[in-house]
């Protein structure tokens, strides 16, 4: 018996709330560590605090919009890549409390070089079921590079 296709606006809306929802979690369980960390000496390059919502909504978007399409393309590598996007989408949500919550800043930067390394592994593995998925993903890995040089630079400053 064959399987009906979910519907495309469904698929977008879970992926894309799902995603949302993770990191509105991560966010939430960190909250008072994200108001200390606003007193921390930061590195050049440091944008405002209000940034951060924003830039992270429009790229949990784009990820969600990312993993909707691999879904719907359903071809045999769908099911190992929808496991490294979830993977890398629990270790990129785990990152947040580590590094406000536990104050575990070095910590962090290694669990991020993690998030970067699986995050260039799902990228590569998206582009081969849809190039657009992938191409969707590289605004996120750039973050995550620049969040890089931010953690180790609040790391650094703030010994």
């Amino acid at each position: 018996m064959k399987m009906k296709k979910p519907a495309p606006g469904w698929v977008y809306a879970a992926a894309i709330g799902g995603t949302l929802i993770v990191g509105a979690v991560s966010g939430f369980v960190s909250m008072d560590g994200m108001k200390q960390f606003a007193k921390l000496e930061q590195p050049p390059l440091s944008p405002p605090g209000w940034l951060f919502p924003v830039v992270w909504t429009a790229l949990y978007t784009l990820m969600g919009i990312s993993a909707a399409r691999i879904v719907l393309e359903g071809t045999g590598e769908t099911r190992s890549a929808l496991t490294l996007y979830c993977v890398q989408l629990l270790v990129n949500a785990l990152w947040t409390p580590i590094f406000f919550a536990l104050e575990l800043r070095l910590v962090a930067f290694i669990w991020l070089l993690i998030l970067i390394g699986l995050t260039v592994a799902m990228i590569s593995r998206f582009k081969r079921i849809d190039v657009t998925a992938g191409n969707l993903q590289f605004p996120y890995l750039i973050w995550l590079l620049f969040a890089a040089y931010l953690n180790f630079g609040t790391f650094l400053l703030n010994m």
